[in-house]
């Protein structure tokens, strides 16, 4: 068949980082000014994803595959840094869960829970992806009280 009658796909949303192919965070223009430095910022428009995957030194792409590296930010990231703060809003860490876990209860991040439903979470603007990291701290928790 000829390909000049093959319909493209309809865009439902979703896009996939050009270097690991990982299903992208859809983030605003409001996080991608926070995040990415200046002369790079204007490398990519106002609709852009953020690539989660660890070891993939893209932070964030478009659909053009155009990308900025990790190195183009002004601060490090979570989990693209393992030593970074999972929150950006309140500087919780994986040293904050250790913590819980060791003492056999979750404080620290009951207290994170407040503060994240509080005026002062700005996850929209200071995480990385966009969302609050309640789900990640979560999810590092129980898999480390698993093990």
């Amino acid at each position: 068949m000829n390909k000049a009658f093959v319909r493209e796909p309809d865009f439902d949303g979703r896009a996939y980082c050009p270097k690991c192919g990982s299903l992208g965070t859809a983030v605003t223009s409001r996080t991608l000014d926070h995040h990415v430095r200046g002369e790079w910022r204007t490398q990519l428009g106002e609709h852009a994803w953020y690539c989660s995957f660890a070891d993939c030194d893209v932070a964030y792409f478009d659909l053009f595959e155009r990308s900025v590296t990790v190195d183009t930010l002004h601060t490090s990231v979570y989990p693209k840094d393992p030593s970074a703060p999972i929150c950006a809003c309140f500087g919780f860490t994986t040293d904050d869960i250790a913590a819980d876990v060791e003492e056999g209860t979750p404080t620290r991040i009951r207290e994170l829970l407040a503060k994240s439903e509080s005026a002062e979470a700005q996850c929209h603007t200071l995480a990385a992806d966009g969302r609050s990291c309640m789900r990640e701290v979560q999810r590092l928790y129980l898999r480390a009280t698993d093990a």
